[in-house]
């Protein structure tokens, strides 16, 4: 009996020290059901880390792109329109003008415009695209022009003139440097200095070419 009992120590011992060795697999992950396995990896989302500068807090949380803001829309002065002026008396240069915007005139009256010195029968020109609004004579500004820039709210002045250009008439369409009289002393300027008397003058929503407010043409013809 007690060989017995010996033999079933010995056998237990060996199956302990069998279990003590045993190395058990690990078991491999299942598929899961309905999986598409063919499917692209998805995009990672994007977070705050990918999109903050170098040193910043990553907080981990999905972020958006961050949209782009409109800037701001800059007003355009009222004058923009006659940035592009020419000089209205041919071969006149900018250096050659003179600001006599403020003069004094008699009866109390300012010039409100600039006079531009040239020999009798020089070519003036149109500063710019219009149309020839009004020809008048007058007793202080002789043979004169009224031109109206396109959008009319503009009026330039040229006073002063000997003749007219040939074939000039109201309403009718002129260019950007194109000869609409020549310079002389009609009205009340001197006999001894020739000269083209001119003015801007915005005009009130009437449109009449006898009124206006007065703008100084000096910085506008001489601004590069």
């Amino acid at each position: 009996m007690k060989y017995v009992l010996a033999l079933l120590l010995v056998l237990g011992a060996g199956v302990l020290v069998w279990r003590g060795v045993e190395i058990v697999p690990t078991p491999r992950a299942m598929p899961t059901a309905g999986a598409d396995r063919s499917a692209p990896a998805a995009s990672p989302a994007v977070t705050a880390s990918d999109t903050a500068p170098a040193g910043s807090a990553s907080t981990g949380i999905a972020v958006a792109a961050p949209a782009p803001v409109p800037s701001p829309s800059v007003p355009v002065p009222a004058a923009t329109h006659a940035s592009s002026l020419l000089i209205p008396v041919q071969g006149a240069r900018a250096a050659d003008l003179r600001d006599t915007f403020s003069d004094a005139r008699s009866e109390g009256r300012s010039h409100d415009a600039i006079d531009i010195m040239a020999p009798r029968g020089t070519p003036v020109v149109a500063v710019a695209d219009g149309h020839v609004e009004k020809l008048f004579t007058s007793e202080r500004g002789g043979l004169t022009v009224y031109q109206f820039e396109p959008s009319g709210r503009y009026a330039y002045y040229y006073a002063h003139l000997d003749r007219y250009a040939d074939g000039l008439a109201e309403q009718q369409t002129i260019r950007r440097g194109q000869v609409i009289g020549y310079l002389g002393f009609t009205g009340n300027a001197s006999p001894d200095a020739p000269h083209l008397h001119f003015a801007i003058f915005q005009l009130g929503p009437e449109r009449r070419w006898w009124e206006g407010t007065a703008i100084n043409p000096y910085p506008l013809l001489t601004t590069p």
